[in-house]
């Protein structure tokens, strides 16, 4: 018990304890708001999964995320809405035909696109379409139709949709309505995936060349071309970008006229390529991860137990890779790239599409389905579709 010889202890001692209660409230929420950005710094903490959703028809491409919800694609033209922190199915759409590239969501739709008319013979051409449906319902709120499917992945960026075509042209539509807002005719096929930046779109080719799109009207601001197909997206800051080809090359190319800042050679095709803070996180087909300055100098390399072809997930501290033919999903340490957690997915991974997390959730993409991995100790739900 404290006793007060006068009025003044008594305030005194009350605004000291006032001030550590506010100090308290003032970290606890600051805790608070780093888990909540994402998987935040969280990967190398033990995982459990959360829940399972089973299905023989998942495919190579990656799902769609918002705030809340995970959008999985799936064989058949079929696309359904996951409740991330619980798996608890929301809708189920289907579109007929195939998916044909990664969708993308925002905080009204999702936007998928697809195909039909799959030619077996040659006879046929494979014609496209391009939807977007309600985020609550899953009901389709706009359609264009697309003289060929649109391929790799789709990108949102100042109410534009961007996705490249199997015709070599990339195309803007307004996200609002589905309206074309331009198209640029390249002539080489696009399985890559676009980026809004800068007042410019950048895209890869199969031919191997790097575009640099202006966004408002599509057209060509330059071209720089590698010897093999480039098919990530690029990272960027404010006046270079990175980006990895299939021959084997990263490549540093200034964003305003499109030369050659440097480029560094590692043992095989580069797809995943993003900047982690200052530096740079590049994952080759050779099985390793190199880290690098952003002025190109190699500042450590390790290897995996397999090929990486899928971009990591990131967070501040920790990078999380899914290598092919391998059982686990492997977080690296960011600072000098040692192992510092595995995500077991009682499987061999077979699938490129990349890891993705809707806030502490990571939901990692398998052959035979969906699954969640949480600091949850409960155990795991499983959700099935046919």
């Amino acid at each position: 018990m404290f006793i007060f010889k006068n009025t003044s202890s008594r305030k005194a001692f009350i605004g000291s304890i006032l001030v550590l209660i506010l100090t308290g409230i003032a970290v606890a929420f600051a805790q608070t708001s780093a888990s909540d950005s994402g998987a935040g710094a969280l990967l190398s903490q033990p995982m459990t999964i959360g829940w399972r959703f089973d299905s023989n028809l998942t495919l190579n491409l990656t799902p769609a995320i918002d705030e809340e919800r995970v959008y999985l694609p799936l064989a058949g033209g079929i696309i359904i809405s996951l409740k991330a922190a619980t798996g608890q199915l929301n809708w189920r759409s289907e579109m007929g035909g195939e998916l044909s590239a990664s969708p993308v969501a925002d905080s009204r739709r999702v936007y998928v696109a697809s195909e039909t008319g799959k030619p077996e013979g040659g006879a046929r051409r494979a014609t496209g379409a391009l939807r977007a449906l309600g985020r609550e319902g899953g009901v389709t709120q706009w359609m264009r139709t697309l003289a060929v499917p649109l391929r790799g992945s789709l990108a949102l960026g100042n109410g534009k949709l961007f996705a490249g075509g199997s015709d070599g042209k990339v195309y803007a539509f307004d996200s609002k309505n589905g309206e074309a807002r331009w198209s640029y005719d390249y002539g080489s096929p696009f399985n890559g995936q676009p980026v809004v930046f800068g007042g410019r779109v950048y895209m890869g080719s199969e031919d191997g060349s790097l575009l640099a799109l202006d966004e408002a009207t599509g057209k060509l601001l330059w071209r720089y071309r590698t010897k093999g197909p480039v098919r990530g997206p690029v990272a960027n800051e404010s006046d270079v970008v990175y980006f990895g080809s299939g021959d084997g090359y990263v490549y540093a190319v200034n964003a305003t006229s499109g030369l050659l800042v440097w480029r560094k050679r590692t043992g095989a095709g580069v797809q995943a390529v993003v900047r982690a803070g200052e530096e740079l996180l590049v994952a080759s087909l050779d099985n390793f991860v190199y880290k690098y300055s952003l002025a190109g100098a190699r500042l450590w390399k390790r290897q995996l137990p397999g090929r990486i072809s899928s971009q990591p997930l990131l967070t501040r501290a920790e990078a999380l890779f899914t290598p092919l033919s391998s059982s686990a999903a492997v977080v690296l340490e960011l600072r000098d790239g040692r192992p510092v957690n595995s995500l077991p997915v009682g499987e061999e991974i077979s699938t490129s599409a990349s890891p993705v997390a809707v806030r502490d959730v990571v939901l990692l993409t398998t052959e035979h389905g969906l699954i969640a991995f949480t600091h949850s100790r409960e155990a795991p739900s499983v959700k099935k579709t046919n």
